[in-house]
């Protein structure tokens, strides 16, 4: 059993990395509504849960103006621009590596509040995810597979062991960063294989970014593949450069019945 420290956490906020300005998260999960069901008599009470909600503290921050060539969170977050690609990496006594865990969302932001040199950012209600809901995404954690930084090449490395229950999870959600490509277009995916060795891996049909469009970029997104695609054992990041050399981003990938 490990044991990490806050240090080690790293935030994304739609296509950009915050670490060097955020400073606490607070919590992030996810709560059901309940209500006791019981008849008059009975000794215990029942629970059934009902609607699901994705739940994150505000985000805090120091308050951080552009400084060129970087984006500051500032001028980010400062028009409440809506549907934010909200990530947190919890690297284990180390930087954010490939496995280890993530929440990831598309959350509402719902304020930008400043005091003094410090920011508050605010996050709204289960708006957002509403669409993963009814494909039953209930659960916003999952597992790193590229943690924040640039490739050069297709991935040929073997993948992470994110299957340990039976029978097989079904469905899953992609979560991309993309903070900046060079030379052209490039498509970030998912692949998946029974054994994890850099023959078996394949596509997993529908995780996908689809082809970026990356002279404008930072770009990112949330995508969910069929609720009844059973997925494989093992998983790993891939990246296809139609164009480009090189890119920076960040993959991560959530199974709808992880645990």
């Amino acid at each position: 059993m490990s044991r990490t420290n806050h240090r080690f956490i790293r935030a994304y906020v739609s296509g950009y990395d915050l670490s060097g300005t955020a400073r606490d998260i607070g919590s992030v999960g996810y709560a059901f509504d309940n209500e006791p069901n019981a008849a008059f008599s009975d000794g215990v009470k029942n629970i059934v849960n009902g609607q699901m909600t994705v739940q994150a503290d505000p985000l805090n921050a120091f308050l951080s103006p552009e400084t060129s060539p970087a984006i500051g969170l500032h001028e980010l977050l400062k028009s409440g621009a809506g549907l934010q690609t909200y990530t947190i990496a919890y690297g284990i006594l180390a930087a954010p590596a490939q496995g280890d865990f993530i929440f990831s969302m598309p959350m509402e932001q719902a304020a930008y509040q400043a005091e003094g040199v410090a920011v508050n950012v605010g996050w709204g209600g289960p708006t957002s995810t509403n669409t993963l809901i009814s494909l039953g995404y209930s659960c916003p954690f999952g597992r790193l597979l590229h943690p924040f930084g640039v490739e050069t090449a297709v991935n040929a490395a073997v993948g992470i062991d994110d299957y340990g229950a039976s029978p097989p999870e079904l469905g899953g959600i992609l979560t991309y960063h993309l903070y900046s490509s060079i030379g052209g277009n490039i498509t970030i995916k998912v692949q998946e294989a029974d054994t994890n060795t850099n023959g078996s891996f394949t596509d997993i049909t529908g995780a996908t970014s689809g082809l970026i469009d990356a002279s404008s970029s930072p770009k990112h997104g949330v995508v969910a593949i069929s609720a009844t695609y059973a997925v494989k054992r093992y998983l790993r990041w891939q990246v296809v450069f139609n164009v480009g050399t090189s890119a920076t981003f960040l993959a991560g990938f959530n199974r709808r019945l992880w645990s």
